[in-house]
Protein backbone atom coordinates (compact mmCIF):
# COMPACT_ATOMS: atom_id res chain seq x y z
CA UNK A 1 0.00 0.00 0.00
CA UNK A 2 0.83 3.49 -0.88
CA UNK A 3 1.77 5.84 1.91
CA UNK A 4 2.83 9.78 1.42
CA UNK A 5 3.27 11.35 4.18
CA UNK A 6 5.64 14.01 3.27
CA UNK A 7 5.23 15.52 -0.50
CA UNK A 8 8.55 17.08 -0.89
CA UNK A 9 11.88 14.97 -0.06
CA UNK A 10 14.76 16.98 -1.86
CA UNK A 11 16.17 13.94 -3.33
CA UNK A 12 15.32 14.85 -6.41
CA UNK A 13 16.79 18.38 -6.04
CA UNK A 14 20.00 16.74 -8.37
CA UNK A 15 18.59 15.25 -11.22
CA UNK A 16 17.61 12.17 -10.23
CA UNK A 17 14.66 10.05 -9.00
CA UNK A 18 14.04 6.40 -7.22
CA UNK A 19 12.88 3.67 -9.27
CA UNK A 20 10.95 0.98 -7.45
CA UNK A 21 14.09 -1.63 -6.46
CA UNK A 22 15.99 1.47 -4.63
CA UNK A 23 17.83 2.36 -8.30
CA UNK A 24 18.21 5.95 -9.22
CA UNK A 25 18.34 7.15 -11.94
CA UNK A 26 18.39 10.41 -14.37
CA UNK A 27 14.79 12.50 -14.15
CA UNK A 28 15.76 12.16 -18.38
CA UNK A 29 16.02 8.56 -18.33
CA UNK A 30 13.63 6.68 -20.87
CA UNK A 31 12.02 4.89 -18.30
CA UNK A 32 11.09 7.74 -16.14
CA UNK A 33 10.40 9.34 -19.78
CA UNK A 34 8.06 6.90 -20.31
CA UNK A 35 6.12 6.39 -17.13
CA UNK A 36 5.80 10.38 -16.71
CA UNK A 37 4.46 10.35 -20.21
CA UNK A 38 1.47 7.92 -18.82
CA UNK A 39 1.23 10.44 -15.95
CA UNK A 40 0.25 12.62 -18.76
CA UNK A 41 -2.36 11.08 -20.25
CA UNK A 42 -3.38 9.80 -17.42
CA UNK A 43 -3.98 13.39 -16.16
CA UNK A 44 -5.74 14.44 -19.83
CA UNK A 45 -8.06 11.78 -19.43
CA UNK A 46 -8.59 12.96 -16.03
CA UNK A 47 -9.85 16.75 -17.86
CA UNK A 48 -11.70 14.83 -20.31
CA UNK A 49 -13.58 12.82 -17.30
CA UNK A 50 -15.10 16.28 -16.53
CA UNK A 51 -17.15 16.51 -19.35
CA UNK A 52 -18.65 12.92 -18.33
CA UNK A 53 -22.01 13.55 -16.91
CA UNK A 54 -22.18 11.49 -13.58
CA UNK A 55 -25.04 9.07 -14.54
CA UNK A 56 -23.04 8.39 -17.84
CA UNK A 57 -22.06 4.63 -18.59
CA UNK A 58 -18.92 6.35 -20.06
CA UNK A 59 -17.66 7.44 -16.78
CA UNK A 60 -16.87 4.25 -14.71
CA UNK A 61 -15.03 3.15 -17.95
CA UNK A 62 -12.82 6.28 -18.08
CA UNK A 63 -12.67 5.97 -14.47
CA UNK A 64 -11.37 2.27 -14.53
CA UNK A 65 -9.20 2.81 -17.41
CA UNK A 66 -7.53 5.59 -14.76
CA UNK A 67 -6.47 2.78 -12.33
CA UNK A 68 -5.14 1.04 -15.27
CA UNK A 69 -2.90 3.75 -16.33
CA UNK A 70 -1.52 3.68 -12.64
CA UNK A 71 -0.84 -0.28 -13.07
CA UNK A 72 1.09 0.72 -16.45
CA UNK A 73 2.85 3.45 -14.40
CA UNK A 74 3.78 0.66 -11.95
CA UNK A 75 4.91 -1.62 -14.96
CA UNK A 76 7.29 0.92 -16.56
CA UNK A 77 8.60 1.85 -13.49
CA UNK A 78 9.36 -0.77 -11.76
CA UNK A 79 12.45 -2.47 -14.33
CA UNK A 80 11.50 -6.86 -14.82
CA UNK A 81 14.19 -8.79 -12.64
CA UNK A 82 16.31 -11.78 -13.87
CA UNK A 83 13.96 -14.69 -13.23
CA UNK A 84 11.28 -12.46 -11.84
CA UNK A 85 8.35 -15.10 -10.53
CA UNK A 86 5.06 -14.21 -11.57
CA UNK A 87 3.26 -11.76 -9.07
CA UNK A 88 6.28 -10.27 -7.46
CA UNK A 89 5.58 -7.29 -9.31
CA UNK A 90 2.47 -5.11 -10.69
CA UNK A 91 2.49 -5.60 -14.34
CA UNK A 92 -0.34 -5.12 -17.17
CA UNK A 93 -1.84 -8.45 -18.37
CA UNK A 94 -3.26 -9.48 -21.33
CA UNK A 95 -6.31 -9.45 -19.88
CA UNK A 96 -6.70 -5.87 -19.16
CA UNK A 97 -5.78 -5.29 -23.10
CA UNK A 98 -8.39 -7.73 -24.03
CA UNK A 99 -10.78 -5.79 -21.82
CA UNK A 100 -10.42 -2.57 -23.59
CA UNK A 101 -10.32 -4.70 -26.79
CA UNK A 102 -14.34 -5.77 -26.05
CA UNK A 103 -14.95 -1.92 -25.37
CA UNK A 104 -13.79 -0.91 -28.85
CA UNK A 105 -15.87 -3.31 -30.05
CA UNK A 106 -19.05 -2.30 -28.11
CA UNK A 107 -18.72 1.19 -28.94
CA UNK A 108 -17.36 1.11 -32.69
CA UNK A 109 -20.60 -1.29 -33.78
CA UNK A 110 -22.99 1.28 -33.62
CA UNK A 111 -20.48 3.93 -35.43
CA UNK A 112 -20.92 4.76 -39.64
CA UNK A 113 -17.56 3.82 -41.24
CA UNK A 114 -15.20 6.54 -41.88
CA UNK A 115 -14.49 7.63 -45.34
CA UNK A 116 -11.51 9.79 -44.08
CA UNK A 117 -9.68 10.98 -41.34
CA UNK A 118 -11.44 12.64 -38.39
CA UNK A 119 -10.33 16.49 -37.70
CA UNK A 120 -9.59 16.59 -33.33
CA UNK A 121 -12.80 18.54 -31.85
CA UNK A 122 -16.36 18.66 -31.72
CA UNK A 123 -17.92 18.75 -28.41
CA UNK A 124 -16.08 19.70 -25.71
CA UNK A 125 -15.86 15.85 -24.35
CA UNK A 126 -15.13 15.13 -27.62
CA UNK A 127 -12.03 17.55 -28.24
CA UNK A 128 -10.84 16.80 -24.35
CA UNK A 129 -10.83 12.54 -25.45
CA UNK A 130 -8.79 13.37 -28.14
CA UNK A 131 -5.98 15.79 -26.92
CA UNK A 132 -5.90 12.48 -23.91
CA UNK A 133 -6.03 9.95 -27.56
CA UNK A 134 -2.82 11.90 -28.66
CA UNK A 135 -1.19 12.25 -25.59
CA UNK A 136 -1.56 8.30 -24.97
CA UNK A 137 0.19 8.00 -28.02
CA UNK A 138 3.35 10.26 -27.14
CA UNK A 139 3.12 7.48 -24.01
CA UNK A 140 3.28 5.06 -26.59
CA UNK A 141 5.91 6.03 -28.15
CA UNK A 142 8.29 6.79 -25.31
CA UNK A 143 7.47 2.99 -23.73
CA UNK A 144 8.47 1.99 -27.38
CA UNK A 145 11.66 3.25 -27.36
CA UNK A 146 12.29 2.03 -23.33
CA UNK A 147 11.83 -1.22 -24.77
CA UNK A 148 14.41 -0.62 -27.90
CA UNK A 149 16.81 0.69 -25.39
CA UNK A 150 15.76 -1.65 -22.51
CA UNK A 151 14.23 -4.77 -23.54
CA UNK A 152 15.62 -6.83 -20.72
CA UNK A 153 13.64 -4.77 -18.45
CA UNK A 154 10.58 -3.83 -19.80
CA UNK A 155 7.82 -6.08 -20.97
CA UNK A 156 5.57 -5.94 -24.44
CA UNK A 157 1.96 -5.26 -22.74
CA UNK A 158 1.99 -1.54 -21.51
CA UNK A 159 3.14 -0.89 -25.25
CA UNK A 160 -0.21 -3.16 -26.29
CA UNK A 161 -2.38 -1.31 -23.77
CA UNK A 162 -1.79 1.87 -25.10
CA UNK A 163 -2.10 1.03 -28.27
CA UNK A 164 -5.62 0.32 -27.29
CA UNK A 165 -6.27 3.01 -25.10
CA UNK A 166 -5.93 5.24 -27.82
CA UNK A 167 -7.69 3.23 -30.49
CA UNK A 168 -10.75 3.42 -27.68
CA UNK A 169 -10.23 7.42 -26.89
CA UNK A 170 -10.86 7.69 -30.76
CA UNK A 171 -13.76 5.25 -30.61
CA UNK A 172 -15.05 7.51 -27.71
CA UNK A 173 -14.57 10.87 -29.01
CA UNK A 174 -16.51 9.89 -32.00
CA UNK A 175 -19.12 8.74 -29.77
CA UNK A 176 -19.24 12.13 -27.52
CA UNK A 177 -19.64 14.02 -30.82
CA UNK A 178 -23.17 12.43 -31.43
CA UNK A 179 -21.84 8.90 -32.33
CA UNK A 180 -19.92 10.28 -35.22
CA UNK A 181 -22.57 12.69 -37.03
CA UNK A 182 -21.11 15.59 -35.57
CA UNK A 183 -17.16 14.56 -36.69
CA UNK A 184 -15.40 17.15 -38.99
CA UNK A 185 -13.53 14.91 -41.79
CA UNK A 186 -10.06 15.79 -42.57
CA UNK A 187 -10.92 17.03 -46.64
CA UNK A 188 -7.18 16.90 -48.48
CA UNK A 189 -5.71 19.65 -49.45
CA UNK A 190 -8.62 21.47 -48.77
CA UNK A 191 -6.50 25.11 -47.77
CA UNK A 192 -4.15 25.25 -51.25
Amino acid sequence: MVKLNKIYTKTGDDGTTGIVGGDRVGKDDPRVEAYGEVDEANSALGLAITQVPADSPLRPILLDIQNDLFDVGADLATPRAPGEAPGTALRVTERQVSRLEAIIDEWNAPLAPLTSFVLPGGTPLAAALHVARAVTRRAERATVTLRKLQPETTDAEPVRYLNRLSDLLFVLARVANDNGRADSLWKPGKGR
